[in-house]
């Protein structure tokens, strides 16, 4: 099979962005926020965790805890218990802490701004500072999670599971305004019609354009 170009899969890539801009015109960050700091515990707390899981936390917790300060100060085993449900409790627990901690003596209470500084916090990649710039500070943003990374490969336009890679490849070939969006769009897209274990090709407003899209099933004459 002939080799695509890079100019051609950009081409494809604003074909795509469209069709899903159309499809999903309210595309949206699922976690319930209202500030960068309950954004950032939030994309913490959705690690092997559902969206719809962390938003049932999230309230109580933000009401015990409604700044990095308080967590900073808080008992451990309180922090814990309050994010019990998420899973994986202890590891996120420590990584809330140390982040807050971090902010606290380095930023003044304040989450920054910065793809650097933001990875420099405790349990914070580029993922979920992507999540935090594109969402509460409008600096565009690839988030590479495993939506991101199975679609775009079933689409064609990147190759491999490495995330820093893809959102790399994908940086080539979408402009900058349309990073943030893109990323809510296939979220959205695999959630809904592109499921892992039962995508709806039929269904899908990408059918023509990816080369993954599985055949009608025919009847038997």
């Amino acid at each position: 099979m002939k080799r695509e170009s890079t100019a051609r899969k950009a081409e494809r890539a604003a074909e795509i962005n469209g069709w899903l801009a159309r499809e999903y015109p309210d595309a949206a960050c699922a976690l319930v926020h209202n500030d960068a700091y309950q954004l950032l515990v939030a994309t913490i707390l959705s690690a092997q965790c559902t969206d719809k899981r962390v938003n049932l936390v999230t309230p109580a917790f933000f009401a015990a805890y409604p700044d990095a300060r308080a967590l900073a100060e808080a008992p451990s085993e309180d922090v814990v218990e309050a994010i019990h449900s998420t899973g994986f409790y202890n590891h996120k627990a420590k990584s809330l802490q140390g982040m807050a901690r971090q902010v606290v003596d380095q930023h003044g209470g304040q989450i920054p701004d910065t793809m650097e500084a933001l990875t420099r916090l405790p349990g914070v990649g580029r993922k979920t500072a992507n999540v935090v710039l594109g969402n509460v500070f409008g600096i565009p943003g690839l988030t590479v999670d495993t939506h991101m990374i199975r679609l775009n490969n079933l689409l064609g336009l990147v190759q491999g599971k490495d995330a820093v890679k893809i959102e790399r490849t994908l940086m080539t070939l979408l402009p900058p305004e349309e990073w943030t969006m893109y990323s809510h769009r296939i979220i959205e897209h695999g959630r809904t019609v592109c499921i892992a274990r039962r995508p709806r090709c039929p269904d899908c407003v990408l059918n023509e354009l990816c080369p993954s899209a599985l055949e009608p099933v025919k009847s038997a004459s």
